[in-house]
Parts: structure tokens; C-alpha cells; sequence
């Protein structure tokens, strides 16, 4: 069965424009996501156009910034101290990749906490592996949890496997999953029987970024296959599973695109929503 993360991020996002509408006539206050890109690369301007799109559609204010390629990393630095100041704003999102010249870990790391919508902090990190109710978690592993949940499938007790080992995807996935009660291997480039390992997994988690590197005779019957990879080839858009064998498998499958993809925007949301909530001392 397809896991249909374009159905589910509808449903929440249709909880959290009502949940926005009734917190705005009991508190008068909207929550507030900063957007901020800099340079002109063509798909991080899809994503964020989309992002401001979803705030107007879900009763958010957005704040959005453009900053030019050749902005210094000093500049983007004194924004964001003005965003971490700025009492409407209670979300703050850099659009990644930036420039070369820009180092990416000063920049999350001046995002005060509080409005770490991304969940990239290491303060947020070690709150998601303390299992703090409040902390943000990053938003393409939370989406997932919520996949899984949605579907009832059982996370206790069960064997999984996470195939990559980013900061933003593979390691937390891993803490959320310890939270549930699963049993957790990480895999990486360098796992050796790495087929030893995935065979024996209930559920999969594949964030890898190579083409269909997730075959049929790799997993076993019945296993559960979350697919977070987006790889654009000359034959078309795939994922890092190899849908159409592993499929035949699996009892149940995220699809590329319409899987993973429109969760982690709804978490994005979500996120802001919680840290307004944190902001604001609202249950």
C-alpha cells in the first residue's frame, strides 16, 4: 500500500489554519515565518515561493527576504540578528544551499533557539534525543513519524534500518525512532553486509540520494519503505528506492513525489506553530 503524504499534509494543514483562526480571536496574534534566500538558485526559489504561498493559505504572517548572491556572510548574519529581535517573527528559515562564501553552521547557529523552525540547533537536537515534548524537531524526519502514525503502523519493538547518516535527516530520524521504542541500525557508504542488514529490517528509512539504490532482492516481505530521496535523472524523477520491484514487497511504500516531500512542509508549519505556542506560553 502507498503511504500518501500528500493526503496527510492536507489534514494537517487544514487542523493547523484552524487551530491559526482560533488562536487569532482568543489572542489577537498570528505566528510569524521568516523566509530567507539568498542567490538565484531556480529550485530553492520554488520551495520558497511555495512556503510563502502556504502562509497566506494557513493564516500566517510571512516575512520574506531576498538577499543578492554576493552578500556577505556578515550581512545575512546582522538579518538575522534582526529576525531574532523582531516579536512578530517566531520562525526563521534560511533556504539552503547557500553560497560558497557563506559558512551554513554560523548561520544556524545565530537562529536563536526559539525560532529554530528547521530543528538544525544542536540544542534542539539533544532536546528531540532527551525526548522533550516542546523541542523542534527537524521537519523531514518528524513528517515521517507522523506518516507511520497516521497509517498505525507499530514502531515498538521493531527492527530499522536508516540508510544515511545526515545531520538533517538520517541522525535524527534515528532519535525520534529510539523515542518510539524501535530497535535502530544506521547505514552508511561504509556499512559492510549492508543487504545483511536490510533484509532483516521491518521498516526502512532510505535518505541516500542515489537513484532506485533500494532494490527488491535488498528488503524482505512485508517490510515497511520510507523513501526520502529526490534524484533528478535524464530518464525522469526517482527516488532512492526502486519503486516499481520493491513495491511488489512491501506492505507499505511512499511514493516519489507525493511521499515524504509534502510532510516535510507541513512540519515546516507545524514547527512555527509550536514555537509561537513556546514563544507565547500556550498550551
Amino acid at each position: 500500500m502507498e503511504l500518501d503524504g500528500k493526503k496527510l499534509s492536507k489534514e494537517i494543514k487544514e487542523k493547523i489554519k484552524v487551530e491559526v483562526s482560533s488562536i487569532k480571536e482568543k489572542y489577537g496574534k498570528t505566528p510569524g515565518l521568516a523566509i530567507v534566500l539568498v542567490g538565484e538558485n531556480p529550485a530553492s526559489k520554488i520551495y520558497v515561493n511555495s512556503k510563502i504561498k502556504g502562509c497566506s493559505e494557513l493564516g500566517f504572517e510571512s516575512f520574506a527576504h531576498f538577499l543578492p548572491e554576493d552578500t556577505k556572510e556578515e550581512e545575512l548574519l546582522n538579518v538575522i540578528e534582526e529576525l531574532n529581535k523582531d516579536e512578530n517573527v517566531n520562525g526563521i528559515l534560511v533556504q539552503l544551499p547557500l553560497p560558497k562564501h557563506i559558512d551554513e553552521k554560523k548561520v544556524i547557529d545565530k537562529i536563536s533557539l526559539e525560532k529554530d523552525v528547521d530543528g538544525f540547533k544542536p540544542e534542539n537536537f539533544g532536546l528531540l534525543m532527551l525526548n522533550d515534548k516542546k523541542s523542534i524537531k527537524p521537519c523531514t524526519p518528524a513528517g515521517i513519524i507522523e506518516i507511520l502514525k497516521s497509517y498505525s503502523i507499530e514502531l515498538e519493538g521493531k527492527d530499522v534500518v536508516i540508510l544515511g547518516r545526515s545531520n538533517i535527516v538520517g541522525k535524527p530520524m534515528a532519535g525520534l525512532m529510539i523515542n518510539e521504542g524501535a530497535t535502530v541500525t544506521i547505514c552508511n557508504s561504509k556499512t559492510k553486509n549492508l543487504v545483511e542488514k536490510t533484509k532483516k529490517a521491518d521498516i526502512i528509512v532510505v535518505a541516500i540520494g542515489k537513484a532506485k539504490f533500494l532494490t527488491a532482492d535488498m528488503v524482505k516481505d512485508d517490510v515497511v519503505v520510507i523513501d526520502v530521496g529526490i534524484n533528478r535523472t535524464e530518464n525522469g524523477l526517482f527516488g532512492d528506492v526502486d519503486f516499481e520491484d520493491v513495491s511488489k514487497k512491501a506492505s507499505y511504500i511512499t511514493p516519489v513525489p507525493g511521499g515524504v516531500g509534502p510532510m516535510t512542509v507541513a512540519m515546516l508549519f507545524h514547527n512555527t506553530l509550536r514555537a509561537f505556542k513556546n514563544i507565547n506560553n500556550i498550551d
